[in-house]
This record gives C-alpha cells, structure tokens and sequence, in this order.
C-alpha cells in the first residue's frame, strides 16, 4: 500500500515539475542571447532565440509550421531565421518581403514577436502536460486571436492540457461555450462556474450569439453571482 501511495506521490511531483506557466515579454524576447542550448520556451521568453534555434536544428517541420502560420498571420513576413552575429550570439531576424535586408527582432513590432513566441511555444515537439497562459490577447490584433484559439486546441489535442486567462471579447468570441469558466473572488474565496452550465447562455449562443459579446453585456456576471449563492 505505501509503495502505491509512493509512486502516486511521484507521479503527482512529476506531473507538477512539467507544468508550464507563460506569462511572456516581448521586451525580454527582444534581445540577442549568447549561443546556447535551449528546448522549452522559458515563462517570459527570454530564451525566444534559443528555442527558435532548437526548433530549427532538430525539429524542422516544427519550425516550418510555425514559418508557414507567421507567413499568413503577418503581413509582409516572409521568412525568419535564428542566425549567429560575428561575436557569438544568437539573434532572430525577420525578413518582409518588401525589404532586401531583414529586420533583427528588437525592430520589429510588439505583435509580430509575440505571435512568433506563441506558435514557437505551441508547436512545442513535446506538449506540457498542463499549459497556463497569461492574457495572451495584448498586443495582438483582435483578427488574429481566433487563429491563435485553434493553436491552443491543437495544443491540447497532442497532450496538453491548457488553461487561458483573458479579459478580451475577442478571444472568448472563438471559443466554444463549454471551454469557458467563471472565476469570481469574493471574500477570500474563489468560485469557479462552467459557462455551459446557463441555459440562459446556452439558449443566446444557440441563437447565434458570441460568447464575448454575452461576457460584455454582463451575462456572464449572473452565472458568477448565482453560483456563489
């Protein structure tokens, strides 16, 4: 019996030292590294250069993958490229087919270097089993965020387990209502409640209505109130 308990205990521990927590900078993924090996994407993506490498080297249909989302996601972007400075670091560099010389990323815009980030993390050769992002609707486009809600499904369906938090209306409008929860703090006290579980909710969103434009009109805040009641 204490040997089952023991390896529940380990596999727990296990399970809990692969999580992933992003809560990713673009200012932190920005600059060039010193070369070197990395295979995860770190939480605030400072190591952005190394994993996009790692990708690159080891794992090219992966890199191609995420190339091929940026090239219809990105206007202009038509190729990137981890490439090593005279001086021995790693740098990303951006080529916009408008341009002969491709940009470095500490000049290219918020946006383009958050979703790079994001496909990199997503298309991950060796899913974590559970995956928690942070907001990741700033400083993205609102037309892009539907694509990216598909990049976390597919994510999901290779093995992880994700976990999003958002405050934007256009993320929750590509979601399906069931992968929607409520988290209301009261009292100290946390409550979690399924969107799914409002007929109300359920009955709009049958009738065609978007699960952001709901959130926005405060339907969503009646689910909260009447499961802490």
């Amino acid at each position: 019996w204490q040997v089952r308990r023991l390896k529940a205990a380990s596999a727990f521990r296990l399970m809990i030292e692969n999580w992933h927590i992003s809560d990713f900078h673009v200012s932190e993924a920005r600059p060039s590294q010193e070369d070197g090996f990395a295979e995860h994407l770190s939480t605030r993506g400072d190591n952005l250069p190394l994993v996009a490498n790692y990708l690159f080297e080891n794992h090219r249909p992966c890199f191609d993958r995420v190339l091929e989302a940026m090239r219809r996601r990105v206007p202009g972007v038509r190729v990137v490229e981890p490439r090593q400075t005279e001086d021995g670091r790693l740098v990303l560099r951006f080529q916009d087919g408008s341009f002969r010389d491709p940009f470095i990323a500490r000049h290219v815009s918020d946006g383009t270097i958050k979703m790079f980030a994001y496909l990199v993390l997503l298309n991950d050769p060796s899913p974590f089993p559970m995956l928690a992002v942070e907001e990741p609707e700033n400083q993205l486009y609102p037309e892009l965020l539907p694509e990216l809600a598909e990049e976390f499904r597919d994510y999901a369906r290779r093995g992880g387990q994700v976990f999003i938090s958002t405050h934007s209306p256009d993320f929750l409008n590509a979601l399906k209502l069931e992968e929607i929860f409520c988290l209301r703090k009261e009292s100290g006290f946390t409550t979690i409640s399924r969107a799914s579980e409002s007929a109300t909710l359920r009955s709009l969103v049958e009738a065609g209505d978007l699960p952001g434009y709901l959130w926005k009109q405060g339907l969503f805040e009646g689910l909260n109130k009447s499961a802490h009641r």
